[in-house]
């Protein structure tokens, strides 16, 4: 594995840290000053568009500039987003930074997918991709719960947030990042729309992964302000999906090694749905918040991993970075439409209507995923 690689990996992994501890505190200061749940889910949507939208411009960007420029460039505007939080309660200028930091967002994730799948091994990469989503799972799993862990405030998390990005962006300095290839030289780039075709399964697996794993987080935990709870606790229902991440990561890498994706697809949909139905009891057990919570990030983030290990197999004959970027796509579209319905099911319908439609979201991933053709066979290597 190239040396630089080994720094975009450290560096995405502080990125995720840094993201998952800033957003649940975030919410907790919108939901404190007054905003709705809808007001929330549209805050917490705005990265995510701004990644969905930009994902096609990102190739064009990485022949221009480089890779591992596109990297640091991706990480420096984040950390100015991060920054700017401190300055400002402005909710209009917090949009605002939300999508800058979603422009940032675009350009380090596609990087780093797009080089792991591209220098990889293929007799490794559901292991090796495993382990990089499990740094990914650590990291999603310790951000929401550091507020307890060192009892510091809003503000204190904010500034702790924006020196991890600070410490991933020197991380990736070194000249080693930008002497990273995502794409053979002799191949012509295959378009996003292209890949959506070829894959059309995996792109729908990745939306339902992005609604889970991260879709989920803010809106959860601003519901966990509203009922009572405190901050700590409030954060450590995303800290809950993060674990659940964290855990399934690894686990998830070594059973695509060796077993058909389609089985796992399916049995991944099928444990979210189960989920789903047990979230319309929260109300009565408000434990289930955390139960649920760990089995959406975890099984939300399984299906992500086994989207980009497919992927590595998949587009290995014409362009790995055409497929990152498709299930990037996916994934940033279900982690927009997540926070925003969420919201205004909260708003609407409680606990049960939100329960309600993602049983009705996960169904449909398992009733494509079990009818025949719904994903191809495991490659061997």
């Amino acid at each position: 594995m190239p040396p630089g690689l080994l720094r975009v990996m450290l560096g995405t992994t502080l990125v995720v840290l840094s993201y998952s501890l800033l957003n649940p505190v975030l919410a907790v200061r919108l939901q404190t000053a007054g905003a709705s749940s809808t007001a929330i889910g549209l805050f917490a949507m705005l990265p995510f568009i701004s990644v969905a939208m930009l994902v096609p411009l990102v190739p064009h960007v990485f022949a221009r500039i480089g890779v591992g420029q596109a990297y640091r460039a991706g990480l420096l505007l984040e950390l100015i987003s991060c920054l700017g939080y401190l300055l400002t309660s402005d909710y209009r200028i917090w949009c605002a930074l939300g999508l800058m930091a979603g422009m940032g967002a675009a350009a380090a994730w596609n990087a780093t997918e797009a080089l792991i799948a591209h220098n990889v091994p293929p007799s490794h990469r559901g292991r090796l991709t495993g382990m990089y989503q499990a740094l990914l799972g650590a990291g999603m799993a310790l951000g929401p719960m550091l507020p307890g862990l060192l009892r510091i405030g809003p503000t204190e998390a904010n500034a702790i947030a924006a020196g991890g990005l600070a410490l991933g962006l020197l991380i990736t300095l070194a000249p080693a990042v930008t002497q990273l290839k995502a794409t053979h030289d002799d191949h012509e780039p295959m378009s996003l729309m292209s890949a959506w075709r070829f894959r059309p399964a995996l792109a729908w697996a990745a939306v339902v992964g992005g609604v889970f794993e991260v879709g989920l987080g803010s809106i959860t935990t601003a519901y966990g302000s509203q009922i009572g709870m405190n901050l700590a606790a409030a954060t450590s229902i995303a800290g809950a999906l993060g674990m659940g991440s964290f855990l399934f990561q690894y686990p998830t890498g070594w059973l695509a090694d060796h077993l058909p994706a389609r089985r796992l697809f399916a049995l991944g949909a099928g444990v979210l749905v189960l989920s789903a139905v047990a979230f319309v009891q929260a109300a009565t057990w408000p434990s289930l918040i955390w139960i649920c919570a760990a089995a959406w990030g975890g099984i939300g983030g399984a299906l992500y991993t086994l989207s980009m290990i497919r992927v590595a197999h998949d587009f290995a004959d014409s362009s790995a970075l055409a497929g990152t970027s498709a299930m990037i796509a996916g994934y940033t579209a279900g982690g927009a439409l997540g926070p925003l319905i969420s919201g205004w099911v909260f708003d609407h319908f409680g606990v049960g209507g939100q329960g309600s439609w993602l049983a009705v979201l996960a169904l449909s991933l398992l009733l494509m995923q079990t009818r025949a053709g719904g994903s191809p066979p495991r490659a061997t290597s």
